[in-house]
C-alpha cells in the first residue's frame, strides 16, 4: 500500500464516521477561575483527593505518591505547578489519573467539569507572549459558547526536564 492511498483511506473513514476521529475530545477541569482541557485518551480514571504519602526533597508541586492497586503513582498539584496560589483541598478536589507515554501519574485539580468535543474551528492557536510566559505546554485555546478553555499538551508538560516524570527517550 502506498502512502497516498493510506492517507486517502484514513480521510474517507474520518469523513464517513466522525466518531472514529476522537482526538478532539477533552476532559475539562478547573484550577481557580480558569478552565483547562486535556486529551481524554490520556485519562485513566478520576478519583477523590485522598491521603498522599509525601516524598522527602520532592519539588513543591509533587505532593507525593499513592498506591493505586499496586502501582506507585506520583501526584502533581497543578495549582502549585502553574503558580496559581495556595491549593485548598475540599470535597470538590479531585485527582485525575493519567497514562502518559506508558507512565501512570495523577494531577490534583479543583474540580472536573465535563468531556467536550471541539471542532478544529473552535481551537485557536496559543498567543505569543515572548519570554514572559512559557506557553510551550499549551496546545491552543478552545472556545465553546462563551467558555474559553486552555488546552494543555499533557505529554509535553509531564515530559519536560523540570517535571522529569517521563523518560526523555520516549518523547
Amino acid at each position: 500500500m502506498s502512502l497516498p492511498q493510506h492517507q486517502s483511506a484514513a480521510a474517507t473513514e474520518t469523513a464517513v464516521n466522525p466518531v472514529s476521529h476522537i482526538e478532539n475530545e477533552f476532559l475539562t477541569f478547573r484550577l481557580g477561575s480558569e478552565e483547562y482541557g486535556i486529551d481524554i485518551l490520556k485519562v485513566q480514571e478520576i478519583r477523590g483527593y485522598d491521603a498522599i504519602t509525601q516524598i522527602a526533597n520532592a519539588p513543591e508541586f509533587i505532593k507525593g505518591v499513592v498506591n493505586l492497586r499496586g502501582i506507585i503513582v506520583p501526584i502533581i498539584d497543578m495549582r502549585i505547578k502553574f503558580k496559581l496560589g495556595n491549593a485548598e483541598y475540599d470535597q470538590f478536589t479531585v485527582v485525575i489519573i493519567l497514562n502518559v507515554s506508558g507512565r501512570v501519574m495523577g494531577i490534583v485539580v479543583d474540580g472536573v467539569s465535563d468531556v467536550i468535543s471541539l471542532d478544529m474551528d473552535q481551537v485557536r492557536p496559543t498567543p505569543e507572549f515572548g519570554s514572559v510566559i512559557d506557553t510551550e505546554y499549551i496546545k491552543g485555546l478552545g472556545t465553546i459558547d462563551k467558555r474559553m478553555l486552555i488546552l494543555l499538551d499533557i505529554e509535553k508538560l509531564m515530559g519536560s526536564t523540570e517535571m522529569g516524570l517521563i523518560d526523555q527517550a520516549v518523547n
